[in-house]
């Protein structure tokens, strides 16, 4: 919005600051970070007297959870607010991939909300039907995909960008859609799952959300392309300014959110950030190093969905609890040093996918 600003300019004064993403960015950094601030401890005290007995514990979960009983959910709306917010403010609204990822994200957080205020009205651990979830993540996927492709260039529409090996695409034709469909659900399925401790998704999660952030600006400038050798993906440099309201979204969260929590986000933000960041990796064609710098997500995905293929066929567990994050738990890890742990994980596999960019 306060683009529009630039209009006010003659070229060389304040005004003209407008113009440059960077400083629109850093922009959307501070009152996402500022808006956490300023509304955590309220919205906090309001989840607490609507939410009485909080997010529901699962009974076969982790002994050391019980003691989280009563904790309040819903903490995602502290980030999606801060969020919308500071991308509206900043960002220009005439962009389509801006619009396209903030779809993603609203529609994922719509979703993960109902699902956090069945589990809080019922008091169980169960919310909304998995199979519904799916389906709904799936049609948002669905109209996200096709709306990306319409604004990709002509050259890469329904193409595959491999990294490092920069002059491959691989032509996915009608497969282009299902398979972005697949990246985006996928990518808020696996952020979902790793959301188990206190502080253990968020940090990732903004990790991966800034190396997005950089390749996006990066892909929406033709001289950077050409210098980095990647494809050429205009109008995805706005999406610098989503990724910076996200950080400091998401910083104003953990300050409520670190151990011992006073807040979970609960699926409203899981859902809603995990769409967003395969919504993001769709827009910049870069699904493929979403699998490197969300690698940790990957993990745990790949976690519960060996565990239970494993169980099914031979009754057994390959892992003592899963996701994965539980397993060190069972093995006697203090929550903070598996949060931290996988927070250091994943800061190298952002730099790893950030190298990608330049190999020659």
């Amino acid at each position: 919005m306060l683009y529009w600003l630039t209009g006010l300019s003659d070229g060389g004064d304040f005004f003209n600051l407008f113009r440059y993403i960077t400083f629109r960015a850093g922009g959307a950094f501070m009152t996402a970070l500022v808006f956490g601030f300023l509304f955590g401890q309220p919205l906090i005290n309001v989840l607490r007297r609507t939410q009485g007995k909080g997010q529901p514990i699962r009974t076969d979960g982790p002994e050391g959870h019980f003691v989280k009983a009563g904790t309040p959910t819903m903490g995602g709306l502290l980030i999606v607010g801060a969020l919308l917010t500071s991308t509206l403010l900043w960002a220009r609204l005439d962009n389509p991939f801006v619009w396209m990822v903030l779809f993603v994200t609203m529609s994922f957080a719509a979703i993960g909300f109902a699902d956090d205020y069945a589990k809080v009205r019922k008091q169980t651990s169960a919310g909304v039907s998995g199979r519904v979830r799916l389906l709904l993540g799936f049609f948002i996927a669905g109209v996200a995909a096709y709306w990306a492709s319409l604004y990709h260039p002509a050259d890469l529409t329904n193409q595959l960008a491999l990294p490092v090996f920069k002059n491959t695409l691989l032509n996915l034709g009608w497969f282009f859609v299902p398979f972005s469909m697949f990246v985006i659900v996928g990518a808020a399925n696996a952020v979902n799952l790793t959301d188990g401790l206190d502080g253990l998704a968020i940090m990732p999660v903004m990790i991966a959300g800034g190396t997005l952030g950089v390749i996006a600006y990066a892909v929406g400038r033709v001289d950077f392309t050409e210098y980095l050798d990647v494809h050429y993906v205009p109008g995805t440099g706005e999406i610098l300014i989503f990724t910076a309201a996200l950080i400091g979204g998401g910083l104003g969260f953990l300050w409520y959110n670190a151990p011992p929590a006073a807040v979970f986000m609960g699926d409203t933000g899981s859902l809603a950030l995990g769409g967003a960041l395969g919504a993001i990796a769709v827009a910049t064609k870069h699904e493929i190093v979403l699998g490197i710098v969300g690698g940790l997500f990957v993990v745990e995905a790949l976690s519960v969905i060996i565990q239970v293929l494993y169980f099914k066929r031979t009754g057994k567990r390959v892992f003592l609890m899963a996701p994965i994050h539980h397993h060190y738990e069972k093995k006697g890890w203090a929550e903070p040093t598996i949060v931290i742990r996988f927070w250091i994980i994943s800061l190298i596999l952002a730099i790893i996918g950030l190298a990608t960019l330049k190999v020659r």
